[in-house]
């Protein structure tokens, strides 16, 4: 294989169990499993979660949730970031719950629904005033099951936003409960509140992703130890391609934009940013070879890139190195690989390409 990942079934549970673990008897866990499980294979992860007891999975649209139910998931499906006017059939023919973002969406809803409130995210959402919520939705003729908001800044221990948009929601709540109006669910808060304890946050259902793919982002400001550990999921890895050794002043990859300083042995990688190696690691990241650290040097081609391995043991084509995992000492995660390409872990996952094989592993 030029490219694959190994995704382990073993930490999805492990770290869906530590979530579990962590809300306890607080709240319900529902896993976000869109944009293919964060690149991880949603169907096959949904399927691990299903067999630890997972009520609830969200997705993104439509038609991610009409692949999970093709694929036999049973789970109650959320799907998040609204509907099309012409999927709205498929809400009922699959079983699929949908999330309504306006107020004039809730009196042709015919499926029990989630309504989002933009509690300050400025995105999806209804901003309407509470009285004017709660009015529109006692009169819409479909339940509503639940009500939902989503923070812009919930890392960020500096900002008072998160206050604001709990206060927003809190609000809203208030009123709903003074109309004798009760949603079962009610849900704020994806992995970030949920790992840094902000209790206040959960409601009583709570959406990881991030955590359930083994990751927490580090926050800004004074903010608290997270309370969840989890680990990464996915590795990736490639094939050797090529390896040549390299006259002092030789020029590598696109552009030239490396030179060598001194002899060196180069290895060309079956693998480059049409596989989700962000091009920005040209020159700039690295990947593990023979459990040590080696430097891409050069440009990051579509299909290829090129490391140093003049410091590593000897490799031969059709070894394979690790662009993102652990071998020995060396390990490199993709908040690492997100500093070095200046974006953030959450791209870099779901950067990795549909061609790259996924691999199962126990």
């Amino acid at each position: 294989m030029r490219s694959w990942v190994e995704v382990s079934r073993a930490r999805i549970r492990e770290n869906y169990r530590a979530v579990h673990a962590l809300v306890g008897g607080t709240a319900e866990v529902m896993p976000v499993v869109k944009a293919d499980a964060y690149r991880h294979g949603a169907v096959e992860i949904s399927r691990v979660l299903e067999t630890e007891g997972v009520r609830w999975l969200a997705v993104s649209n439509v038609e991610e949730g009409i692949a999970l139910r093709e694929a036999g998931i049973a789970a109650r499906i959320l799907v998040m970031a609204d509907f099309l006017p012409e999927e709205r059939p498929a809400l009922e023919k699959f079983g699929l719950t949908p999330v309504v973002h306006s107020l004039d969406d809730v009196a042709d809803v015919r499926v029990p629904y989630h309504l989002k409130i933009d509690s300050g995210m400025g995105r999806l959402g209804t901003r309407a005033e509470p009285s004017e919520i709660a009015r529109r939705v006692a009169a819409g003729a479909a339940k509503l099951e639940g009500l939902m908001t989503h923070f812009a800044s919930s890392a960020n221990y500096e900002s008072r936003q998160t206050e604001e948009q709990i206060a927003r929601f809190d609000a809203v709540i208030a009123e709903f409960r003074a109309c004798g109006m009760a949603p079962p669910y009610v849900h704020l808060s994806s992995t970030i509140p949920v790992a840094y304890k902000r209790v206040e946050a959960w409601g009583n259902l709570v959406r990881p992703g991030h955590a359930i793919y083994g990751y927490v982002s580090p926050g800004r400001g004074p903010i608290p130890a997270a309370s969840l550990k989890v680990r990464p999921a996915l590795a990736w890895k490639a094939t050797i391609l090529a390896v040549k050794d390299i006259e002092a002043g030789a020029l590598i990859g696109y552009g030239g934009i490396h030179r060598a300083t001194k002899p060196m042995r180069i290895a060309v990688l079956a693998a480059g940013y049409a596989d989700g190696i962000p091009h920005r690691m040209g020159n700039r990241g690295k990947v593990i070879a023979g459990g040590k650290l080696a430097p891409i040097v050069g440009a990051v081609s579509m299909d290829l890139t090129t490391i140093d391995i003049t410091s590593c043991r000897p490799m031969r084509v059709g070894d394979a190195v690790t662009l993102l995992g652990s071998e020995g000492e060396a390990s490199i995660d993709a908040q690492q690989i997100a500093r070095w390409a200046g974006t953030i872990s959450y791209s870099v996952l779901c950067g990795i390409h549909a061609r790259v094989k996924r691999i199962y592993i126990d």
